[in-house]
């Protein structure tokens, strides 16, 4: 899937803002570049706005392994390390804080609380009314997993999923539930605010299974729930991408070029085999 994840991000990075409702002028583009190459921000202050000069503040939600989580204080996962690459290319300070994922998007198309939010967000034209994405930076399917006494099984996981009184966790405000909700449309769906709650919902007997993206339910399963197994993938092919402020069309054309160049370098490619492959052992 790996393989497949990056061939498609080369051709989506070409596409530069592809999924983005505005563009920045090639000025903004050379200032960032200008900013890259000083280390310093100072030749993006005129067209793209921070909320802390010199510092990029990153929303995320760390409870969505192998992209985001907790180790002790710190901030770890493929997301983390791209948008801490992606502000050492732009001269920024990277700072994360914490945000439920639902939260995320409405906080950084209000303003004042993130400059951009990073945590495996899906592009989706729902989403895109509310904020800009950047450039996509790596592709994820869905998954179900459920518990290894479950009567549920690969073979019966379409009728079982879709039978009455079956409970389906899910992350709220997800592709995984939206996915659920338009599938399984007779089970019960049970959103919770971060799929390590979905989980424990599924293992306690709280639910029948979980519904979330692939590389998570294989983190999820490898690092925490031995006792759980995936019934069901589909390819959806979901596109992730950096969200940002839409007034903002400077800092989305900066974000941009750090990836191409993060892409064109092989850092992308080397982050994403380091922790999927983790996630897969």
């Amino acid at each position: 899937m790996v393989l497949a994840a990056m061939a498609a991000m080369v051709a989506a990075l070409a596409l530069v803002g592809c999924s983005s409702g505005n563009s920045a002028s090639s000025s903004s583009a050379t200032a960032g570049s200008d900013a890259a190459s000083t280390g310093s921000a100072s030749a993006e202050s005129a067209t793209v706005e921070l909320i802390t000069p010199g510092t990029l503040t990153i929303l995320t939600s760390p409870d969505y392994p192998p992209f985001e989580s907790l180790d002790g204080d710190e901030y770890v996962g493929l997301d983390i390390e791209i948008a801490k690459a992606v502000a050492e290319k732009l001269g920024y300070t990277p700072e994360f804080k914490t945000l439920q994922f639902d939260g995320i998007i409405p906080a950084v198309a209000a303003g004042g609380q993130g400059d951009i939010g990073i945590s495996g967000f899906t592009v989706d034209p729902d989403r895109a009314k509310e904020i800009d994405f950047t450039a996509t930076y790596y592709i994820d399917d869905q998954a179900v997993a459920v518990m290894n006494d479950s009567e549920i099984t690969e073979a019966n996981a379409d009728e079982m999923l879709n039978a009455e009184g079956t409970i389906i966790a899910v992350q709220s405000g997800t592709t995984g539930e939206a996915y659920v909700q338009e599938n399984f449309p007779n089970a019960t769906v049970q959103p919770y605010g971060n799929s390590t709650d979905a989980f424990a919902a599924m293992q306690s007997g709280q639910a029948n299974a979980v519904c979330t993206n692939l590389a998570v339910v294989e983190s999820m399963i490898q690092t925490a729930y031995q006792d759980a197994h995936i019934v069901k993938t589909v390819a959806t092919g979901e596109e992730y991408a950096i969200v940002v402020n839409q007034d903002n069309p400077a800092l989305t054309e900066a974000i941009n070029k750090a990836l191409a160049e993060l892409q064109a370098d092989g850092t992308i490619e080397r982050l994403v085999q380091q922790y999927m492959s983790q996630s897969a052992e």
